[in-house]
């Protein structure tokens, strides 16, 4: 399965936290050339947690925007640049949603805070 970068997709994240991994939200992250090419794939959490909502490395996802629509989620939600990760294809289950080029643009943003690009 070949993702485009914006998708929201579930997949089986791993946590620190936990004993086992769990199905959860995230964001494709990684570049379509390389989505095509290689069987790992960048990503970004995304939780319903919304405490960093207001932090420059994070994006709200709000369900009460066309845009916060767009992505599917159940609940506003945020994207966290700060917690990425490279996971497996086969760790992917399927595509809830997709982001605009615009939002897509605010998360380019928050990446460059998060790693300290210019």
């Amino acid at each position: 399965m070949k993702f485009q970068r914006g998708d929201v997709v579930l997949a089986f994240y791993p946590f620190a936290s936990a004993a086992s991994d769990s199905r959860r939200p995230v964001l494709i992250i990684q570049s379509d050339v390389y989505n095509l090419r290689i069987q790992n794939t960048i990503v970004a959490q995304i939780t319903t947690n919304l405490t960093r909502a207001n932090d420059a490395a994070h994006l709200l996802l709000e369900r009460t925007t066309f845009e916060g629509r767009q992505s599917d989620l159940l609940h506003d939600s945020v994207v966290s640049c700060l917690n990425l990760a490279t996971l497996r294809e086969d760790r992917f289950d399927q595509v809830i949603g997709h982001l605009s080029d615009e939002l897509m643009e605010k998360i380019d943003d928050c990446l460059k805070v998060a790693l300290s690009l210019r």
